[in-house]
C-alpha cells in the first residue's frame, strides 16, 4: 500500500466534464477550478471521449444528453476500455430510469440538475476517495512469481520485466479480470481482437497467443497451472494452488 501523501504535495486531479450547455460549462469549469481541481472541458460526447482518451483525467462529468453521442454511449464507450475510472453522470431529467441504466452502465454516481457546486464537490470527493481505495488494490495483480501492473501495462515475472504484445496483455488482463471463470475463445476474439479487423483471426489465433503467455508467464513445471483449458470451450484463469 503507498503511504498518503498530504494535500499539499499531492497533484491537482484532473476532471473531465463533458457538456454541452455553454454557461453550465463555463460555470463548472470555473468553480471547480477554484475548489482546486485542474479541469478539461468538451461541449460534444464525441470530442468528450476523444479528449478522455487522449488525457485520461482521474474523473469524468458526464451530461446525458449531448450532441453526436448522448452520455450513455460515450459512458458504454469509456467502460469498454476502462472499468475504473469514476464517471458520474449529470442531467436535468429526474427519471428513476435513466438513474438505473446509468448505474447499469457503470456509472459512479448521479447528480440531477440544478445542484449546488458545493454538493457536487463534495460528491467528486467521494467518488475519488472510493476509487482511489480500489485501484490501489486493483491495478496490481499478483499470481505465482509474476506481477501485472494494470495501469501501467507492465508484467514482471521474478522481478524482471515480461514483453508481452498489446493482444497478449489484453488476453491476460480478460482472464484475470474473470479469475475463476471459463471465457470462451469467441468472447476473446470479440473482446481483444473485435468483430471488424482485416486479418480475420480465429480461435487457433487465441490458442497461438495463450501458448505464449504461458511461454512467458509459467515455469516448465506450472505450465497450464494458472491458464487452464477448458476442452472445446476456451480457457480459465485459476490463481489458487493446485489440489493435491
Amino acid at each position: 500500500m503507498n503511504q498518503q501523501t498530504s494535500d499539499a504535495s499531492r497533484p491537482a486531479r484532473r476532471i473531465l466534464i463533458i457538456e454541452d450547455e455553454p454557461d453550465m460549462l463555463l460555470g463548472l469549469e470555473h468553480n471547480l477550478g477554484f475548489e482546486g481541481f485542474s479541469v478539461l472541458t468538451a461541449d460534444t460526447g464525441r470530442r468528450g471521449l476523444d479528449l478522455w482518451r487522449r488525457e485520461r483525467p482521474d474523473l469524468v462529468l458526464l451530461d446525458v444528453m449531448l450532441p453526436e453521442m448522448d452520455g450513455f454511449a460515450v459512458l458504454r464507450a469509456i467502460r469498454e476500455e476502462d472499468p475504473h475510472v469514476p464517471v458520474i453522470l449529470i442531467t436535468a431529467k429526474a427519471m428513476e430510469e435513466d438513474k438505473m441504466r446509468g448505474f447499469g452502465l457503470g456509472a459512479d454516481d448521479y447528480v440531477t440538475k440544478p445542484f449546488s457546486v458545493r454538493e457536487l464537490s463534495a460528491r467528486i470527493q467521494a467518488v475519488l476517495r472510493r476509487t482511489q481505495d480500489t485501484r490501489e488494490t486493483e491495478d496490481l495483480f499478483r499470481f505465482g512469481d509474476v506481477v501485472v501492473d494494470f495501469a501501467r501495462r507492465e508484467c514482471r515475472r521474478k522481478g524482471k520485466e515480461v514483453p508481452l504484445s498489446y493482444k497478449e496483455f489484453e488476453l491476460l488482463k480478460l482472464l484475470i479480470r474473470n479469475r475463476g471463470q471459463t471465457v470462451t475463445r469467441e468472447r476473446l476474439l470479440d473482446e481483444v481482437w473485435g468483430k471488424d479487423t482485416a486479418d480475420l483471426p480465429t480461435s487457433r489465433t487465441v490458442d497461438t497467443h495463450i501458448a505464449n503467455l504461458r511461454r512467458k508467464l509459467e515455469g516448465a513445471r506450472e505450465r497450464n497451472r494458472f491458464i487452464r483449458t477448458v476442452h472445446k470451450v476456451g480457457y480459465r484463469f485459476v490463481d489458487e494452488p493446485p489440489e493435491g
